[in-house]
């Protein structure tokens, strides 16, 4: 939010400066994020002075050039050449002196300097006003009343305005702060509780009267728990055009584009006061009647942007007898808005429903100065009187009478808030016992009544603007920033405790898991929990009735709760390939979520994405790509760092993939892993292959648990390796050697590796060929060649009896 300093000292008369000012009201917890300097013609006419044109010769040159002397009041006149066919001995003109910077239309800096134009000296530049940026005029240079003093600055005639603006980091809870008048009643109370005594300044609004009733406009409001008060009057025989300089200057100066007097007059009193406003063309207003409703769902209406917007059941619109004008509190239309033809206008005013202008507000992606307001609760009981200020103001600059009598739907007041304040309480939740009478000094300048008081506590009205102080912990959040947080005391003794936790935290396991990853050459990725319905349709296995809908969704994209992490990380890696990083590894920790018939429930999960090359690429090394069998061992490596070991494996019967395992350990599956379907990364536009883990979490950390860690000495006798190259039936996996020899061989056998494969000529058809190594070792003896003969003399023998195996 933009504060302007100047237009804020039209509330509260201070001679603090701006960088003062701000650190008060980022202590009052309107942080001042940036201050910035606002000139209403850019540079301030800085070095431009009114000088007299003495003499005027042609330049013997140039044609078009003529050579000049002229006096800007000091010791000799300046010679300067200058091109423009209307200069004349005589004029008082503008004069850019040498190291004036002057700024072109696009924002362009550029500084006169002393030089030579067709061989003549010229110590300035007689200026256009374009040039010094007072309007778009490039016909001849700008020529100044005979009466001005020569050397009188030029910025002093035109009355250049320079003011700071503070950009306020404003949090979603202050809606009484968002104006200038209401910035100002927060510095009120911030200067009190420094003693400084300064008075807030209201505008008056004593000289509105009803000139005559010559147009009246009736006002039905159909629903007036959308519309709790409507409020508004008409104004004829106005004139549209340009707001005077200094209207347009206070909106410039916040980052607004000025319109015309009527548009500039309701957004001026916006900032000003807080209130939206709206300005009816009457003319346009069939039969004289504003009808404040809803229409049905479908309904076509056109609003100011030229988009034709389908409107909503519960969309709270603004009406003649005939057709919609305006969303109510959130956007005009196309058709019934001020234009320079207009001559009388409704000017309306109202307090409408926060949570139905947002809901409005976002189903149509609009979001304006005055939803912005209404969508956080304005104050609902200055509607009148932001009316009348700003009537009087378009009578001020646009002419006009106000033609019938103010029109004010307010059935049900709006009642401000009774709390009531304990001093206890508040002494335990500051941690400092703040004396009384400051207290009740701090509530009365933030405008909340103190009604009775007794030892143990205060009874408070809090006024209905303050719609964010309802409780007692609000009111005692008020005091303290008001008081000051710096002025809180810390003691020198420190109170903390040691709190023991499990080994086993969700955290700290993560923690282990993450950083292994990230040794691995993974990258950590955060996607967002949110994501579109559609996925449902890339996989049988998730259901549409199980997602969990938003009632108010930002978009249609980001609707439901993913019942997946797999789409939302191929949407990463879609996102990195179309940047020209194919190779990638990730991994996420996060939850999905399902609706069931009785309830809800969410597992968590993490998830391993490898795609493109395994490592980069090198001279000397040849490119591998990453594949099934590197996300196997990766698996494996998560789950082996846990702990985990001898899961079973089987075939996956997810349609997620085109081929993959599943990793099981009892009942509990643990991780599905494989090769991702071409169809669904198609649906992502991505062609290279994608390998896709999906870690059960909730199920791991239960099986970490019940580990139980077992040391053991380092044995002292020598292991022995021994290989077979076996003669297989191609449907023969490695897991059944390995459970074989293990079942033959429980003590001495110590490992089972798969070193080779072999498939091709040379072997009968149907067959392949493994090379497997054991291992062997006795921790109490060292074996001789009898006992390993005989161990794999029965491992053979296994091998041939149960899989039909041969040695090669």
């Amino acid at each position: 939010m933009k504060i302007s300093y100047n237009w804020l000292k039209q509330f509260i008369k201070t001679d603090w400066s701006p960088e003062q000012t701000s650190e008060l009201l980022t202590d009052l917890g309107l942080e001042v994020e940036g201050l910035d300097t606002f000139q209403s013609v850019k540079g301030g006419l800085e070095g431009v002075v009114v000088g007299e044109v003495l003499t005027c010769e042609k330049h013997p040159n140039a044609d078009k050039l003529k050579i000049t002397t002229v006096n800007i009041g000091e010791d000799s006149p300046l010679q300067i050449v200058c091109g423009a066919p209307n200069v004349a001995a005589g004029q008082k003109v503008p004069v850019a002196t040498i190291g004036t910077t002057l700024y072109s239309e696009e924002g362009e800096a550029w500084t006169i300097k002393k030089g030579k134009i067709r061989g003549e000296a010229s110590f300035g530049m007689i200026c256009a006003e374009d040039e010094l940026g007072l309007g778009k005029s490039h016909d001849g240079i700008l020529v100044l009343d005979e009466v001005i003093a020569v050397g009188t600055p030029v910025a002093e005639l035109y009355e250049v305005e320079n003011d700071k603006v503070f950009e306020i980091g404003l949090t979603p809870n202050r809606a009484d702060a968002m104006s200038h008048y209401g910035t100002a009643r927060d510095l009120k109370a911030g200067f009190a509780q420094k003693e400084i005594n300064i008075e807030l300044i209201t505008p008056s609004v004593s000289a509105f009267r009803v000139d005559s009733r010559i147009l009246k406009i009736d006002v039905d409001v159909n629903d007036k728990e959308l519309a709790p008060r409507y409020c508004g009057l008409t104004i004829s025989g106005l004139k549209v055009k340009e707001s005077p300089a200094w209207l347009q200057n206070r909106l410039k100066a916040i980052g607004l584009s000025p319109i015309n007097n009527i548009v500039d007059a309701t957004n001026y009193v916006l900032h000003d006061l807080g209130q939206p406003l709206h300005a009816f063309d009457a003319n346009k207003i069939e039969g004289h009647k504003i009808e404040v409703k809803t229409l049905e769902a479908g309904t076509k209406f056109t609003t100011l942007d030229g988009i034709e917007r389908e409107l909503h059941a519960d969309d709270l619109m603004i009406c003649d007898a005939e057709k919609p004008m305006c969303i109510a509190g959130v956007f005009g239309g196309a058709h019934s808005g001020v234009t320079d033809g207009t001559t009388s206008i409704f000017l309306e005013s109202a307090y409408f429903n926060p949570v139905s202008v947002r809901k409005t507000a976002k189903r149509h992606g609009l979001n304006t100065d005055a939803s912005f307001r209404f969508e956080r609760g304005i104050d609902p009981n200055i509607t009148e009187y932001a009316l009348k200020r700003t009537a009087l103001l378009i009578q001020e600059i646009a002419g006009g009478e106000i033609t019938s009598d103010i029109v004010d739907f307010y059935p049900k007041k709006i009642n401000d808030f009774e709390v009531r304040l304990s001093f206890d309480n508040a002494k335990k939740l500051i941690g400092e016992e703040i004396p009384k009478e400051i207290i009740k000094r701090i509530l009365s300048s933030l405008e909340i009544k103190v009604n009775n008081v007794t030892e143990t506590g205060l009874g408070l009205t809090v006024p209905a603007y303050r719609n964010d102080v309802q409780r007692e912990a609000d009111i005692i959040e008020e005091i303290l920033r008001v008081y000051g947080y710096n002025n809180v005391k810390t003691t020198k003794k420190l109170n903390a405790s040691i709190a023991t936790t499990s080994r086993f935290e969700d955290y700290k396991i993560q923690n282990i898991i993450g950083n292994q990853l990230a040794s691995q050459g993974f990258y950590e990725i955060l996607s967002n929990s949110l994501t579109t319905p559609n996925y449902v349709t890339l996989s049988e296995q998730l259901k549409d009735e199980h997602n969990i809908s938003m009632l108010n969704p930002l978009s249609g994209d980001l609707s439901v709760l993913r019942q997946s992490l797999l789409f939302s990380g191929l949407e990463s890696i879609a996102f990195n390939i179309n940047r020209k990083r194919a190779d990638l590894k990730f991994f996420e920790f996060g939850n999905t979520y399902h609706g069931f018939d009785d309830k809800r429930e969410e597992f968590k999960h993490l998830s391993l994405f490898i795609t493109g090359n395994h490592s980069a690429e090198k001279w000397h090394d040849q490119n591998k790509k990453s594949d099934f069998f590197l996300m196997k061992g990766l698996a494996i490596a998560v789950l082996e760092r846990l702990g985990i070991s001898r899961v079973k494996e089987t075939p996956i019967s997810s349609d997620l993939f085109s081929e993959g395992l599943t990793m099981s350990l009892g009942k509990n599956k643990l991780v599905d892993f494989g090769i991702v379907k071409k169809s669904i990364l198609k649906h992502f536009d991505i062609a290279q292959e994608v390998i896709y883990a999906d870690f059960n979490w909730d199920a791991i950390l239960e099986v970490v648990k019940h580990n139980k860690i077992k040391f053991k000495a380092i044995p002292k006798f020598q292991a022995v390796r021994r290989d077979f190259a076996l003669l297989l039936d191609e449907n023969v996996t490695f897991e059944s050697i390995y459970t074989l020899a293990k079942q033959s061989e429980k003590q001495i056998l110590k490992d089972v590796n798969l070193f080779d494969v072999y498939q091709g000529k040379n072997l009968p058809a149907g067959k392949k060929s493994y090379a497997v190594s054991f291992t062997l070792l006795d921790e109490n003896k060292t074996l001789n060649d009898k006992q390993i003969d005989k161990i794999m003399k029965k491992l053979q023998n296994t091998f041939e009896t149960k899989l039909g195996a041969e040695l090669r």
